[in-house]
């Protein structure tokens, strides 16, 4: 599944202290330690398994997330918005057809 999920209502209170794993929920709907305690024997972590469209949302929600700190937006809006922004951009990159040409 490469559109990221919507998050729920538990996932958008939490808190998440760390920005890589504000930015991990925002994407992959979990921590990177969620994500080691799924997949204990894969080699990596979640972002070394990302797909090319994945790094490239994440990339960009970096940058976003920069803007977004500077407006002082708490960090439960940030999320929000970040997923939002990770399944519009997720969306696009997955329909473009001169995107796939690259992953190739």
């Amino acid at each position: 599944m490469l559109i990221p999920s919507t998050l729920s209502v538990q996932q958008r209170s939490f808190i998440y202290a760390d920005e890589a794993d504000l930015l991990n929920v925002a994407l992959f709907g979990k921590t990177a330690k969620q994500w080691r305690d799924e997949n204990p024997s894969a080699k990596g972590n979640i972002r070394d398994l990302a797909t090319m469209e994945q790094l490239i949302v994440l990339s960009n929600m970096e940058s976003v997330n920069a803007v977004l700190i500077t407006n002082e937006l708490p960090q439960s809006q940030r999320l929000q918005q970040l997923n939002e922004i990770a399944i519009l951009q997720m969306r696009s990159l997955l329909n473009n057809p001169t995107v796939k040409k690259l992953d190739k």
